[in-house]
Formats: C-alpha cells, structure tokens, sequence
C-alpha cells in the first residue's frame, strides 16, 4: 500500500472546477462501460447515508496533453456523528474505462497506452493511499500520481475510487459507481415505478462515494475547450443522483 502521499488542502474552488465529474458523472460518458462486479458485504455508515457525501472530497479532473502528467488531488473527511476514529482510512484510484476524443463512446482501455497512476511506492492502473487515522470530524488530504505517455490517445479515462476503514472496530468500504456493472447499479438505483433510489444491500457496500477523470486532449489549444465539454457531457448523468442524494430517499437496505 506504501506511505501516503500529501498534499495541501484543496482550495475551495476545486470543488465547484469539479462538480461535474465528481458526482459520479463518467456514468453518462462511459455507460457502455462493464466494470467488475465489486463482491463485499459491508455494512451501512452508522446514521444513515448522508454522512456519505462529504467522505470523499475536493476531487480534482486533470487535463493534459499526451506525454504529460500530473496528480489527482482528494479530501477525506470522517463524519462528525462517527462513534470513535476512522482508522486505517485508505483510499483507492483505478483507471478502468475509457471515452475517446472528441465523445465517440466508450472503449476499452488503449493497451499499454492508458494514463498509469502512482503513490509514494508503485505505479499501476491501480493504486492505494493510506491516511491513517482521522478523528471525528477531521479532515486529510492527499494525492496519487499519473503520467500519459506520447502515444496515449486524447480521450476520458474514467478513474473510480474507494475508501476504506474501521470504525469501532467495524470495517467500512465505500465504492464508486465505476465498481459495478450496469445491470446491479440499475437494480440498485431504480425503483419499479422509475423513481431514483439508493440500496445499498445490493450493492454490498458502506456507501457511494465520488469518482473522478482525466482528461488527455489532442492539443494545448483545446485543452479547456475538452475539459468543458466532457464536463458538460457528465452533466447529464450526475444530474438526478445529486438531486435524490440531497432529498429525503433511502436507507441502506431497502428502495
């Protein structure tokens, strides 16, 4: 797993820079996508899932050419209403689908080519950070690192993400969207009538948390035309999950 890697507190601005891709939004890009099915049996946050969504915060979406590199920037923060400290907090990043430029559809990863992520100790498409242990309400931020190279194709690589702890002596792992296949985040997240909701049991875990991208444009110049874009895209499918994720809806367990 290695030490963590640190990095200052994100500026408050990154939040909004990010909203987009940061609620869970490569969903609308990448939906062809057929991601692992993620098998666990973790139980819910204690008090319900809204301590879910400021678990994992400040997520940053790198835009850069081919060749270039850089980091993904993240928050975590324990819950105020936690019974003791989150210990041994670890957060996972996993590059795991991929939209290429200029939105023709999800692919899968460019063989040997696909932007490779790093901590203090290994690089892979796969990577874990350690934060320790927080207390109640605190906060820690950190960072993992990637670099493309020159032949790595201008598009969207989708990047999941995980946290894991224990709490009380209880473990916790909450996943992405990007963990699960369409079919169990489907019957996880749409009620018969067509309605949104949130079960957790199906899904097997602690809670939902954000995933985040990066985005390798053709070109210098269209780097933030690119970015906006693919934000704008995200858009569409972050829209009704930030919605029913803010209004009363359901526990864990049931729709």
């Amino acid at each position: 797993m290695g030490n963590p890697r640190r990095a200052r507190p994100a500026r408050p601005g990154r939040t909004a820079a990010v909203a987009a891709l940061a609620g869970l939004g490569l969903l609308a890009l990448l939906l062809g996508a057929a991601p692992p099915v993620r098998a666990s049996g973790y139980p819910p946050l204690p008090g319900g899932l809204g301590q879910d969504r400021e678990l994992l915060d400040n997520l940053s979406a790198p835009s850069i050419v081919p060749g270039g590199s850089g980091q993904i920037a993240f928050q975590v923060t324990a819950p105020a209403a936690s019974v003791g400290p989150l210990v041994g907090v670890v957060v996972e990043f996993a590059v795991y689908a991929f939209n290429g430029y200029p939105g023709t559809g999800s692919a899968p990863l460019p063989v040997g080519q696909a932007p490779v992520l790093s901590n203090a100790t290994t690089s892979a498409e796969d990577v874990r950070v350690g934060l320790g242990t927080l207390s109640p309400g605190a906060s820690d931020s950190g960072s993992v690192g990637f670099a493309t190279s020159g032949g790595t194709p201008a598009g969207t690589y989708a990047v999941r993400t995980a946290v894991s702890f224990t709490e009380n002596g209880t473990a916790y792992r909450l996943d992405s969207r990007g963990w699960f296949n369409a079919s169990v985040w489907a019957q996880a997240t749409v009620l018969p009538n067509g309605s949104a909701t949130l079960n957790l049991s199906v899904l097997g875990v602690s809670g939902v948390v954000a995933e985040t991208g990066i985005v390798v444009s053709p070109s210098g110049f269209t780097t933030a035309l690119f970015a906006v874009a693919a934000a704008g895209v995200v858009l569409v499918g972050a829209g009704a999950w930030v919605y029913f994720r803010r209004t009363p809806g359901s526990r864990s367990g049931t729709g």
